[in-house]
């Protein structure tokens, strides 16, 4: 007899993606401070984060390839159904 396929859909709580995203930006902060710059998490919603750089990531030429290829890969790699990050001003 065959029964089919059994689907199991786990989901994240908000408080375990809010702590999966703070370890994401954890792995990637020393990279960042080594350079005299931060980030910090500003909000999360429908799976979007947004994110304020801090000191010289503020100003410095490349933040947004920082934005893409190393915050918001690393985030995706610990949360993936995030779908974008995005920095404010």
């Amino acid at each position: 007899m065959y029964l089919g396929t059994l689907h199991i859909r786990i989901t994240m709580t908000d408080i375990e993606i809010h702590q999966k995203v703070e370890i994401a930006l954890a792995e990637i902060r020393p990279f960042l401070l080594n350079d005299g710059g931060d980030v910090s998490l500003i909000s999360i919603d429908k799976n979007i984060v947004k994110v304020k750089f801090l000191g010289s990531c503020t100003t410095c030429s490349i933040n947004k390839m920082t934005l893409k290829n190393g915050i918001e890969e690393t985030i995706k790699r610990h949360v993936p159904h995030i779908t974008d990050v995005i920095a404010l001003s």
